[in-house]
């Protein structure tokens, strides 16, 4: 049974589900990694999912996985650095699983590397995909969701931008100010049935580790050396991110915002 909220919202009557079932969600960087781990469980609590990627192959064969599970789950290709993209993608998701209720920004990128012999080229790279990708898809979706008096917004910081990484400045500085700009945001929304939280993964086996770690001067060691930093023993899953991704994203977490967590094996220990 869908339980629903009726909320006044410019002269009009909105009712808004408060189950998780049946929302529309959208999930950046889905195709591979955390992403997919998060498309998939927002699948299976009843969720519609658009999956934003800009390798349209690996987001639709996650979309594919989903629907022959009985899930609702499409693929879209988008770039979040580029805007004309995203609105299109907004558009085009809209017009098959209607309203966007919920967003997780967790499309990232980096490049390890010591600040002091570090490219200004990549630098961009970094900063357009971690920055302006997470303020261009908010900002593309935040209007809907004040339309309707209701979002949940969960961006996928860093521990990184927590205490900091060595080799990954650029990225700290962007994970850190996702982090400050979420805080303002929840700021901004409260009073309009919005939510906006953080989660912190802490080092994890996907695409963007990988491609990290092999830029390192010695792979091999640098794996090791997190392995032992870690009080667990072991490396994240990405299977062990959207617990508390999809709490924050839930009506369970409807009074909590502006918050960070970090799911890092115990890696670090903050606030």
């Amino acid at each position: 049974m869908t339980l629903g909220r009726k909320q006044e919202r410019q002269g009009k009557e909105i009712t808004v589900s408060t189950t998780s079932s049946g929302r529309h969600v959208v999930v950046t960087g889905g195709g591979n990694g955390i992403g997919a781990a998060t498309v998939r469980r927002f699948a299976a609590r009843g969720d519609k999912v658009s999956i934003f990627d800009r390798d349209i192959g690996a987001a639709e064969k996650v979309a594919a996985s989903v629907r022959d599970a009985g899930g609702q789950a499409q693929g879209i290709e988008c770039d979040i650095t580029d805007r004309a993209q995203i609105d299109h993608a907004v558009a085009k998701a809209t017009k098959t699983f209607g309203s966007i209720l919920v967003l997780i920004n967790n499309a990232g990128y980096d490049k390890i590397s010591p600040f002091a012999t570090s490219a200004p080229d990549i630098w961009g790279r970094i900063i357009d995909i971690n920055i302006y990708g997470t303020l261009n898809m908010t900002h593309a979706v935040l209007p809907g969701m004040i339309e309707a008096g209701y979002g949940r917004i969960v961006s996928i910081s860093s521990d990184a931008g927590r205490v900091g990484s060595s080799g990954s400045s650029i990225y700290s500085w962007c994970k850190g100010g996702m982090i400050a700009f979420s805080k303002t945001l929840a700021r901004e929304t409260a009073k309009q049935g919005i939510t906006v939280n953080v989660v912190c993964p802490g080092p994890t086996p996907t695409a963007l580790l990988a491609e990290a770690v092999e830029s390192a001067r010695d792979p091999e060691k640098m794996m090791e050396g997190l392995k032992r930093a870690i009080p667990m023993g072991r490396l994240g899953d990405p299977e062990d991110l959207p617990g508390a991704i999809c709490f924050f994203a839930s009506d369970e977490a409807s009074y909590v915002t502006g918050q960070v967590i970090s799911v890092s094996g115990g890696l670090t220990f903050v606030g």
